[in-house]
């Protein structure tokens, strides 16, 4: 199973799973179509918006762990 980091882009995370969009959202990364999304990291994204990146990478992982045992 792969996991994600904060060194990962969204879309790459995006790609992985796309069901793992809303808890970017939830986390306020919303602009997920935008150009950064593809470009920055998700540690870059979470500077740039003052985001918890620690609680997001555990929360993408968490999601992916629960669809991988189902």
């Amino acid at each position: 199973m792969s996991k994600v980091n904060k060194e990962m882009t969204i879309m790459d995370v995006l790609k992985m799973d796309p069901g793992m969009a809303p808890i970017f959202m939830k986390h306020g990364l919303a602009c997920l179509g935008c150009p950064g999304a593809t470009m920055e990291s998700i540690a870059d994204a979470g500077q740039v918006h003052g985001i918890d990146v620690s609680k997001l990478v555990d929360d993408l992982n968490e999601y992916l762990e629960k669809a991988d045992v189902q």
